[in-house]
């Protein structure tokens, strides 16, 4: 039969399941146009199949050929919903009733061929009842749990090394406890450590007489970012990719293939491989070794070195304080453990801009074939992730404020961080201006605080532009996008004008409320799968 040009076979409505369905359309070359002898063209081939696909108007992700690939091999990968609505466009020749009979005969397989592999695995599990179900709920939580996640572990053991999934699976494997209390436990370990040393409360008087606080304990970049914000960091980014990788994900799939999930989050995880790597090689090769040993290690050593005293100095002023070979340890042990912990840091942003990706993906394929509850669906998962990124986002600006904060002490004539930013609020209402007033050192702190703060800001833009910004009814993204901006705003004029503490103040104060309600009033997100909208 004809049809717009192409061989069109109508649906059998038998008992085939997908495979069986799929394999006969293929050979058959059904969808396919038509040779200029009139005759069908010849089967279907993977790479032409994913082709045709990809040029369809309103398919504006495409398709992996990988997964094209799977629908042709004997094996027990199903078909994904969007997919299936592809197909149905292919198998029905562009007529919008043989579309519809055809998405609906391919839904049909795929559920036969669920419930196929469903008895297969049932009977196996007659010889063998320690086996898992393909499809087993874990009734606890109501997270759904694929057979590829529950015997993860075995496949992942005789793979190579990757430092993607590793990196992944520090976020979403075990208790989301483990890394944020991890992260405490050595800050406050440094903490004991500095108070044995004696450089948790150290001061310095400099050569014009000011007594300065340089103690371990009231540098904020190093207790209260490790003791609080990034702590709390983790705890909303592991929330966030829990929720998606468990759960979200897999329901916005709707009657899709779990498994092939499951591939398609991997494949998107490793597609980041070398970005992982060339993380982990700034944060651990410069912002750790190289930058201990330009700070620390060298002035330790040799004296000298146009730094401003800090506890990691103070031994070159107060050798009765601490001695210059415990200074050295103390100092490599924290670089190190703060290298680590802003690598899993940055790791952390990857795998939300990988989220962000895969739903974005997610929502263009839902707004371009007939379906009436993904949307929605889709609507509300946006609308979650973006809180929880605006989260993150916050935390990490909060974080590269207190690392430039305490830089810029340093080098201010204020007696402690706390009287520094005092002073700097009273300056506001003065004739006076204590800006420039202090000595002129290195701040390498700043370069680092700003590659924090920008990329941080990075995933939150990403995010807004492909979840949500531009569509109407946005208030709660353009209210956090508006507290984001004023809190980076506050942060690049640190120490820049009389008064600059007022305006980071009342950031900082909108982002700890954002943090509790991120919709600022706008009522909490609705469940995944409710029909209200949200957005």
């Amino acid at each position: 039969m004809i049809k717009n040009g192409k061989f069109f076979l109508p649906p059998s409505k038998d008992e085939s399941d997908f495979k069986e369905l799929f394999k006969y359309l293929a050979a058959a070359g059904a969808g396919r146009q038509l040779g200029r002898d009139g005759l069908p063209a010849g089967p279907w081939t993977p790479e032409l199949l994913a082709e045709a696909i990809s040029q369809i108007d309103s398919n504006r992700v495409g398709v992996d050929l990988r997964t094209v690939q799977l629908w042709f091999q004997e094996n027990d990968k199903g078909i994904s919903a969007a997919n299936i609505g592809w197909l149905a466009r292919i198998f029905g020749c562009g007529d919008p009733t043989a579309i519809s009979e055809w998405q609906v005969e391919l839904s049909a397989a795929q559920s036969r061929l669920i419930a196929k592999r469903r008895d297969l695995k049932k009977a196996e599990n007659t010889d063998a009842p320690g086996t898992p179900d393909l499809e087993r709920t874990a009734a606890a939580d109501g997270k759904i749990v694929s057979a590829a996640q529950l015997n993860a572990d075995a496949p992942r053991s005789r793979r190579s090394f990757s430092l993607a999934r590793r990196s992944e699976a520090v976020f979403t494997r075990g208790s989301p406890l483990d890394l944020p209390a991890s992260v405490f436990a050595g800050a406050t370990a440094l903490g004991f450590l500095s108070y044995i040393t004696g450089i948790h409360n150290a001061t310095y008087g400099r050569a014009d007489g000011l007594v300065k606080q340089v103690g371990f304990l009231w540098a904020p970049n190093w207790t209260f970012v490790f003791m609080v914000l990034l702590p709390l960091f983790f705890a909303f980014a592991i929330e966030l990719l829990v929720f998606w990788k468990n759960g979200g994900r897999l329901r916005l799939a709707a009657q899709g293939d779990r498994l092939e999930n499951d591939d398609a989050w991997e494949r998107n995880v490793e597609a980041s491989s070398n970005t992982y790597w060339a993380v982990f090689l700034i944060c651990v090769l410069f912002a750790g070794l190289f930058q201990w040993i330009g700070v620390c290690l060298i002035p330790l050593i040799n004296g000298g070195g146009n730094y401003a005293i800090d506890w990691g100095k103070i031994a070159l002023v107060s050798p009765e304080v601490i001695s210059v070979p415990i200074s050295v340890v103390f100092t490599g042990l924290a670089y190190l453990y703060m290298c680590l912990c802003f690598y899993l840091f940055f790791a952390g942003l990857i795998l939300l801009h990988t989220l962000v990706h895969g739903l974005g993906n997610i929502g263009e394929t839902s707004q371009n074939w007939a379906c009436v509850d993904s949307p929605c669906e889709v609507k509300g998962a946006s609308l979650r992730v973006m809180r929880g990124i605006f989260r993150c986002t916050v935390l990490g600006i909060l974080i590269a404020i207190c690392m430039k904060a305490q830089s810029a002490y340093l080098t201010s004539n204020g007696k402690n961080i706390v009287d520094w930013l005092v002073s700097d609020m009273v300056s506001a209402f003065q004739v006076r201006n204590h800006v420039g007033d202090g000595v002129r050192y290195r701040m390498p702190t700043h370069y680092s605080s700003l590659l924090v703060a920008v990329s941080t800001c990075v995933v939150f833009l990403y995010g807004c532009i492909r979840l949500g910004v531009g569509r109407k009814r946005q208030s709660p993204l353009w209210r956090m996008s508006t507290v984001v901006a004023l809190l980076f705003a506050g942060y690049l004029l640190i120490d820049t004008f009389a008064g600059f503490s007022i305006l980071l103040g009342v950031g900082a104060l909108l982002s700890i409320y954002g943090l509790f309600d991120p919709g600022f009033g706008q009522g909490r997100v609705s469940k995944l799968g409710s029909q209200q909208s949200v957005l």
